[in-house]
């Protein structure tokens, strides 16, 4: 088959990742695949390199221009080019704003598009297009059985669940060739947190919680579309306020993300809102332990892996247990957290995905 993905961006978010590794599985399954994606800030390629064909649309700095318009002119852009582009086979769309761009070039008739997880607008037009992205297409397939029930429950669709992968090999391997001492030698026994700063990562509670925690916090990844310096700012104003200084990366380089994982001495997940969990299955696979924010997706990921919490209070009693070792349950935990992450394949999720596909077509 020929098929066309598309995402949002060019940096290390997780529909992005999702978005390279499946195309990558599917061209090792013999099909034709090339992955599209809208690029800002001058990109010219993807945060890793990626062995299918690419097509970037750039998409200029405005100055001034807020965040609703940004996202409509980069849809508006999107559409135009892949108007002029061939027919395919199959079109996926991995977010709404793709969803929204492919469904104008081409129509939603034969539309495929992954809700990773379920966003919040409030802008008018914003919310618009996310509700189209939902009602539109004509396959809607989620990354996890929660999701999969928000949508039927709010929209009456049923999607399929093809699940999510993780390269378990990569951060195990991290884990074996000792990458992550130079991350330990910089900042000591460290709590990760990678995902950024903004409120759907719960970054306000892990900061209260690490008030009582003896290790410093680490915070990388964090490129968004949408303007959180708002939460930014309270959250850095109440870490002052606690004493807790943390250490704000950013993106950090594909190949030290393994090593920078490997390192941590606990992976804090307190999102309050998630589709799969991608970045905790990674430090899972590094044999990380990991502590997460107590949700009905995550205990369906995670369940038997991860120690769960359901506030800040909670987090931290758990990231103060983890750094004891006081778990007499942390090996068994280990051990099925690796199992765990080495079982997501992205070849097995590429084999999930042509099922669907070819239901259709």
């Amino acid at each position: 088959m020929k098929i066309r993905l598309s995402t949002y961006s060019t940096k290390p978010r997780g529909g992005v990742v999702h978005t390279l590794a499946l195309a990558e599985a599917l061209g090792r399954a013999g099909h034709d695949v090339e992955v599209w994606a809208l690029a800002r800030g001058g990109d010219t390629a993807f945060f890793r390199e990626v062995a299918v064909p690419i097509r970037l649309v750039e998409v200029p700095e405005l100055d001034g221009e807020s965040v609703g318009d940004r996202i409509l002119r980069s849809i508006a852009l999107l559409t135009d080019a892949l108007a002029a582009a061939g027919p395919v086979d199959v079109r996926h769309a991995q977010d709404c704003l793709t969803a929204n761009a492919e469904g104008a070039a081409h129509g939603y008739g034969d539309l495929v598009r992954t809700v990773h997880h379920l966003d919040q607008f409030t802008t008018p037009s914003l919310a618009a297009c996310h509700e189209r992205a939902l009602v539109e297409p004509a396959q809607l397939l989620c990354v996890s059985d929660a999701v999969a029930a928000e949508v039927a429950a709010g929209w009456g669709r049923t999607a399929p669940v093809v699940g999510n992968g993780v390269d378990a090999a990569r951060f195990a391997a991290a884990e074996a060739a000792r990458a992550g001492e130079p991350w330990r030698a910089r900042f000591g026994r460290y709590v990760l947190s990678v995902g950024g700063i903004e409120p759907r990562k719960g970054t306000l509670d892990l900061v209260e919680a690490m008030a009582s925690v003896d290790a410093p916090l680490v915070v990388a990844g964090g490129d968004t579309l949408f303007d959180y310096r708002g939460y930014r700012d309270e959250v850095f104003a109440r870490a002052a306020s606690l004493g807790v200084e943390p250490v704000v990366l950013g993106p950090v380089p594909d190949d030290g993300l393994p090593g920078l994982v490997a390192g941590a001495a606990a992976f804090a997940f307190p999102s309050t809102k998630e589709g799969f969990g991608l970045a905790a299955m990674e430090a899972l696979a590094a044999g990380v332990p990991v502590v997460a924010r107590d949700l009905p997706v995550l205990r369906e990921v995670f369940a038997g892996a991860v120690r769960f919490a359901a506030d800040a209070p909670g987090i931290a009693a758990e990231l103060r247990g983890v750094l004891a070792g006081d778990d007499p349950g942390a090996p068994a935990r280990t051990s099925v957290g690796r199992a765990l992450a080495a079982s997501h394949t992205w070849d097995a999720v590429a084999a999930r995905h042509l099922a669907a596909y070819r239901a259709r077509l």
